[in-house]
């Protein structure tokens, strides 16, 4: 057995041997000559320049070896100091290094002589030559002796030699003689995945398909090229998405940028509109006001003269009736009006007060711009993270199809219902789970992570709610809450639903109650956005954290939801 192993790691060896390429570098005659020559070097390929280019670093390299350095990188950068480019430099033959390193070959090649020994460039040499030896073209594995071009033409022309196995150039020839037969390993075994001599598939391979060493490399090489063709098209194909990326990126901060210039536009021309409005509204105000004190004044000033005339009217009346003589009087009498004197009619006449009764109206614009505003990105987002407490699950009240953590802190659907004892406080048919802590005064806030979820209800409920059998979702029942359906619709369930226009899926949901002043509030907490809010409401019972995670739909909707710690910036 320890022989077929090794057998298997020779043929590896030798299937890796034969796909490898080696490089070369060339030692200089002298000292002089290899401080120069290390001018003209490629550091890739380790040889003089062939049409060098110069990359944005600096460095230089043959036009082929950095291309194909390039081809195996995922991203452009400089082999010797690491310099990322984006994008990929264009790149041209200079010539002034071109030229010098023409003529440092041409120098070199007149005074350097290489020889196959002396480059130890990894070659098999012959093992017949004297003195310098040739590369070896073919080795013989019954001689174990490796020939150049010269001395393997004794193996071509003697019948005897004809016979033997030759291969290409090689090490280590015992390495491929089979150890129990003495015979060269020329077969592989495709069923045991191992080398075999002609003896082994004759005895213990003689029902196994064999092949010829070249047979299985040949058909190793094309898988390691179909291979090789697959890699460089999932390397292409994610140095497109690498990329696509890196241009979304770009995307992305253009249209951030965008926004923010779009958002500094708006608002500040809101604000300027605002600013001359107020003074416009001030101005319409004081002319009203002054308007109204003239109309005032003319009144008062109308109804002083009747009340003027009245009053003279009156003293004369005064001065006859203070008469003692009947004569007199009966005689001066018939001269005044027993009627009161002629008048305006004042009871329809008032002034406009109702011109100022603008409070209604700006009370609404400011709920209108608030809550706009809020959907958008809520300014009082972060004083509200300031009052998170602490939410865990309460086991009692969970469906028995539900699964909660150890630490009580996430909730999911699991297709099987776990036995579990029949308690007042649990939800018996529907998916829904209360949390532990209630709250009867105050302000509070948690965070629910609903990420990767097709569906959901979250909100608070009251203490006394309904846990048995179906369930609708109200405020009218006692619940307030939101739902997410098929990924993407939003409703609130305030009775009668109210569907909800979303700019973004969230991903962590916050929600938020002020007790005394009757407001459960929804939040998208990673955009700081309002969701909705349930305003206006009187609550008179303990209120509990509501979770539903729904179910997981085959998988769909497996994900579980999760209270997370609240993370604010003071």
């Amino acid at each position: 057995m320890k022989e077929k192993l090794k057998q298997q790691d020779t043929f590896s060896a030798f299937l890796q041997t034969s796909d490898s390429f080696t490089s070369t570098s060339k030692d200089m005659a002298s000292a002089t000559s290899l401080m120069a020559e290390q001018n003209f070097l490629c550091s890739i390929c380790l040889a003089v320049f062939t049409q060098p280019v110069t990359i944005p670093c600096g460095h230089n390299f043959c036009l082929e070896c950095i291309t194909n350095y390039w081809d195996t990188q995922t991203i452009f950068k400089c082999p010797l100091c690491n310099q990322d480019f984006y994008p990929k430099p264009m790149m041209r033959v200079n010539v002034f290094i071109a030229e010098m390193a023409a003529k440092f070959k041409k120098t070199v090649g007149q005074t350097c002589l290489y020889t196959p020994e002396e480059s130890g460039n990894g070659n098999v040499l012959c093992d017949l030559c004297t003195g310098a030896k040739l590369t070896a073209i073919k080795s013989c594995l019954v001689c174990f002796m490796s020939y150049c071009e010269t001395h393997l033409e004794p193996h071509r022309r003697i019948s005897a030699l004809k016979k033997h196995k030759l291969i290409p150039a090689a090490e280590n020839l015992e390495g491929r003689i089979c150890k129990n037969h003495d015979e060269p390993l020329a077969l592989f075994c495709r069923v045991d995945r191992m080398l075999l001599c002609d003896r082994c598939k004759e005895s213990e391979h003689k029902t196994h398909k064999t092949v010829s060493l070249e047979e299985e490399a040949e058909m190793r090489k094309t898988q390691l090229e179909l291979g090789r063709k697959d890699t460089d098209q999932l390397i292409q194909a994610h140095q497109q998405k690498i990329l696509e990326i890196q241009n979304s990126v770009g995307a992305s901060r253009n249209n951030a940028e965008q926004a923010l210039s779009c958002s500094q536009h708006v608002m500040a021309a809101l604000v300027d509109y605002i600013r001359k409005s107020l003074f416009e509204l001030t101005e319409v105000i004081e002319v009203k006001k002054k308007k109204s004190e003239t109309e005032a004044g003319v009144i008062i000033n109308e109804l002083e003269g009747e009340i003027m005339v009245i009053k003279q009217k009156k003293m004369q009346l005064m001065a006859v009736s203070l008469s003692n003589d009947p004569f007199t009087f009966l005689e001066n009498f018939p001269s005044f009006t027993i009627n009161s004197p002629a008048e305006k009619d004042w009871s329809d006449v008032a002034l406009n007060t109702d011109q100022y009764t603008i409070q209604g109206a700006m009370e609404k614009l400011q709920t209108t711009i608030t809550r706009e505003i809020s959907m958008l990105c809520d300014p009082s987002f972060k004083e509200k993270q300031r009052h998170a407490v602490d939410v865990t699950l309460d086991v009692d009240t969970a469906n028995p199809s539900l699964k909660i953590s150890e630490d009580r802190k996430q909730v999911a659907h699991v297709n099987r219902m776990k036995p579990s004892p029949n308690k007042p406080e649990r939800f018996d048919l529907v998916l829904n789970v209360l949390g532990k802590e209630g709250f009867s005064s105050g302000k509070f806030y948690y965070e629910v992570q609903v990420k990767d979820k097709t569906q959901w209800d979250l909100g608070v409920a009251n203490e006394s709610i309904n846990r048995k059998g179906d369930i609708r979702l109200s405020p009218r029942n006692g619940y307030w809450t939101i739902w997410l359906r098929k990924g993407s619709e939003f409703t609130a369930n305030a009775g009668p639903a109210v569907y909800l226009d979303i700019r973004e899926i969230p991903q962590k949901v916050g929600v938020f109650v002020d007790y005394d002043g009757g407001q459960v509030s929804f939040y998208n907490v990673d955009a700081k956005a309002l969701i909705f809010s349930f305003t206006g409401y009187n609550f008179t019972e303990k209120l509990f954290p509501f979770f539903s995670p729904c179910a997981n739909d085959g998988g769909k909707n497996s994900a579980p939801l999760i209270i997370t710690p609240v993370r604010h910036s003071s």
